[in-house]
């Protein structure tokens, strides 16, 4: 093979004239190769030494490739071969980038300009001549609209009328119909192919934000996304299309017929994973830093306005934030959930549908939508149809809970969930009832959607891994920011509740951590909301209360002397388990369900920077009687030294102790061993204890206790059931303290999730990208790739 012979000489410190047309062409003039077979013929071994020992002949080759990709864009591909050229010198280029980023002297190559490359084309443009890189991108945006090659022509052309490439308005070439575009080309699965080649050359240039170790300032802009999602790009808005309507429309079912991904090989399913990774690497932005009205949905009416400060610069968050009319909501939303419930649905009828593996991807799309555009989060949540992406995010924190490499979908999921229920919306969807069956792993239980989501965080909790314990604190603020709006809890989630209060409650645990007591004060704040607000139809959550009462009266007496703390902790020794499982009545689990399994020893998975505490990730903000929410301002920024919480507060505002605790201290949920030199003192204790938020409960139980005593007496009763009647017709009007205002605590933007999203997208994108293995055995800087 003629370019395997041509790698050797290649490699030679002599270096070859850029002129030599024969030598360069053996690179891209084969026909029959795949982007494996360059792989194959051009190892790391060989790039590596050849930018160590001819960097002229690789930047030559680089240059070549690059005006290869220019002129079969100008020239619009008409001829078999020019098509073959384009593809070989995509997939040269495919192979060599990631050894260009990984070396610090390289980096720059592309963003060099070349002698004789001016944007006029004549020697004399050299001062405004392109860099390669700005070249190569706008030659790549052409060849995705050309014409017989990635898209289908609009004449019967012969090679005289041939459409000019430059006088093509590309908006009328849009891939798909959906959002902006109501025409639905026909499928070709050569353009198909030819637009995933393309889409994958286009990743590994956005790619070099791998080679770069995560940094706080997560503003730093990537400038090969800068550069192509930039009015430089005269395609950027049908591209922008085309991916999110490839994405959305794409049904992997078969085109409805069970069974028919087995008759026909999918074309189009390499595009939209293609697709799906390319538009979330273009929407990398980080909102926290742009105070663009456009992007926070905060002004009306006028955000498209001249004297509106622009929107972001990045065309592609740009168009995102401004979709709004509801029948393109619509598309996308309905398209999401179709892909996300795809691996549930594989379990009614075995293999009858195809299994889609790139449901990260669009988790973390569905999260930029959520993000950039708020009103589309408002549509998500106007109609029930936001619990078709709850349910598969509760399915895959379920199978993902015990699995090592999967930390990053359970941030994700956890992430979502929690952006979600800042909005009243949310809690009040999921008291629809919950009737699909879709096996899972919990136990088997009658009710709402509550009632999973409740059954579901028990079972992150009690039996997912160590490394989740960061979760916890996340968990349990969406429980709290829902409940209440819950009008009727099943008897199997309000005793997962009282579990977990009970299994936080222990003294070992409240004194293992200097920030164990919050998850206390959460769940204190979840029975105060529900008592208070949905009284009437909780009776299964107060009976759940007045069988576990000694648990509240334990808490109220908290021993705080030294001696009993010691006691405390002795106690952790013999219970090694962070929260044990007993007295949860676990019962059967849904019949088709397989247990949470943990990883396979040996997988890969990428490392994830660490997540912003939840009071850095969320604000307060009360709920008044209209409904509306204002937020509340943190009282100072400076916070109060150790063991000095802020004053005491009533009952209705759980302190989160937000302020009180050193970073490093706050970010180990798990043993004092952990934080090293922090011990609990006597004062310590005391300074929460005195918070607890008991009042409430301690008024319930004062009042039912002895009703629920007197009713067993009398009618000798052992049945729960009786009991419960006497519950549901019970009321406390008058009896309790008056209703505390409602707190939520609402996703805020920050770089920390920003830093954190990019390094999960890469993570992911390194991980799926095995054929070929694109990035893999480059020394990447962004992450490690750790083995389980």
């Amino acid at each position: 093979n003629s370019s395997s012979a041509s790698v050797t000489v290649f490699v030679s410190p002599q270096p070859v004239e850029a002129t030599d047309d024969a030598f360069w062409d053996q690179f891209w003039a084969d026909t029959a190769t795949s982007v494996q077979d360059v792989f194959a013929l051009v190892p790391a071994a060989e790039i590596r030494a050849v930018r160590e020992e001819s960097p002229s002949n690789l930047a030559t080759l680089c240059y070549k490739a690059v005006e290869k990709l220019v002129q079969g864009a100008e020239s619009g591909c008409h001829t078999e071969k020019e098509r073959q050229i384009v593809l070989n010198c995509c997939r040269l280029l495919t192979r060599i980038l990631p050894y260009i980023f990984e070396d610090p002297d390289w980096r720059g190559f592309f963003w060099s300009t070349v002698p004789g490359a001016g944007r006029g084309g004549g020697e004399e443009d050299d001062e405004n001549a392109r860099p390669l890189a700005e070249s190569l991108l706008l030659a790549v945006a052409d060849l995705l609209f050309c014409p017989d090659f990635t898209v289908q022509s609009h004449r019967r052309s012969t090679v005289e009328t041939a459409e000019d490439i430059h006088s093509i308005d590309s908006c009328e070439y849009i891939w798909e119909a959906g959002v902006g575009f109501a025409h639905s080309p026909q499928p070709n699965y050569i353009h198909d192919l030819n637009r995933t080649e393309l889409l994958k050359l286009l990743l590994t240039c956005f790619s070099e934000a791998m080679y770069l170790p995560p940094s706080s300032d997560s503003s730093n802009t990537n400038p090969w996304v800068q550069f192509f999602c930039s009015t430089e790009n005269r395609h950027a808005l049908p591209l922008f299309t085309s991916l999110l309507n490839i994405v959305c429309a794409y049904d992997p079912v078969g085109y409805g017929i069970p069974y028919n991904h087995l008759l026909f090989s999918d074309y189009r399913e390499p595009l939209v994973e293609e697709a799906a990774q390319v538009l979330i690497v273009t929407l990398d932005y980080d909102s926290s830093t742009s105070s663009s009205p456009t992007v926070d949905g905060t002004t009306t009416g006028t955000a498209m306005d001249d004297v509106d400060p622009p929107g972001p610069d990045n065309l592609f968050v740009n168009y995102l934030s401004r979709i709004h009319r509801e029948e393109d909501f619509q598309f996308i939303l309905k398209g999401v959930a179709r892909l996300l419930s795809n691996p549930l649905v594989q379990t009614y009828l075995p293999n009858s549908a195809k299994k889609i593996q790139f449901h990260q991807e669009l988790l973390v799309l569905f999260w930029k939508l959520c993000d950039f555009n708020k009103k589309f989060l408002f549509f998500v949540l106007k109609s029930s149809d936001v619990l078709d992406i709850l349910v598969p995010i509760l399915y895959f924190l379920n199978d993902a809970r015990a699995d090592q490499s999967r930390v990053g979908l359970m941030h994700i999921g956890v992430f979502i969930l929690l952006l979600l229920s800042g909005e009243r919306n949310f809690g009040v969807r999921l008291n629809k009832p919950y009737s699909v069956r879709v096996p899972m792993d919990i136990p088997v239980f009658t009710g709402t959607h509550a009632d999973l989501l409740i059954i579901v965080f028990h079972k992150i909790i009690t039996s997912g891994h160590q490394r989740l314990q960061p979760l916890f604190d996340c968990l349990l603020t969406i429980i709290v920011n829902v409940s209440p709006y819950l009008k009727s809890l099943s008897m199997v989630a309000a005793n997962k509740l009282l579990h977990l209060l009970e299994a936080f409650s222990t003294t070992w645990f409240l004194f293992s951590a200097v920030q164990n007591h919050h998850l206390v004060f959460f769940l204190l704040e979840v029975f105060n909301n529900i008592i208070q607000y949905q009284f009437d139809g909780n009776s299964n959550l107060v009976y759940a209360v007045i069988r576990k009462r000694n648990v509240f009266h334990q808490l109220a007496n908290l021993p705080t002397d030294s001696q009993s703390i010691q006691k405390g902790l002795q106690r952790k020794k013999k219970t090694p388990e962070p929260i044990s499982r007993t007295n949860s009545q676990d019962g059967v689990s849904m019949e088709g369900s397989r247990p949470a399994a943990p990883a396979e020893p040996g997988t890969l998975k990428t490392s994830l920077v660490a997540t912003p505490g939840i009071d850095k990730l969320t604000e307060k903000s009360q709920v008044s009687e209209d409904g509306t929410m204002r937020s509340l301002e943190p009282e100072s920024s400076q916070p109060p030294p150790e063991g000095n919480p802020p004053p005491a507060l009533s009952d209705g505002e759980p302190w989160s102790g937000e302020a009180s605790q050193p970073r490093r201290d706050r970010r180990r949920l798990s043993s004092a061993s952990s934080s090293g030199q922090w011990t609990p003192t006597p004062d310590w204790v005391m300074s929460w204890k005195s918070k607890l938020p008991l009042q409430t409960i301690m008024r319930l139980l004062q009042v039912l206790v002895p009703q629920v005593e007197k009713i067993c007496i009398d009618k000798g009763l052992t049945d729960e059931s009786e009991i419960l009647k006497f519950l549901q017709h019970g009321t406390l009007v008058g009896l309790l303290p008056v209703p505390h205002p409602i707190l939520i605590r609402k996703y805020q933007a920050n770089s920390g999730t920003a830093m954190w999203f990019r390094t999960y997208m890469w993570g992911v994108i390194y991980l799926r990208n095995v054929d070929p293995p694109i990035w893999y055995d480059t020394d990447v800087k962004l992450f490690e790739i750790q083995r389980v």
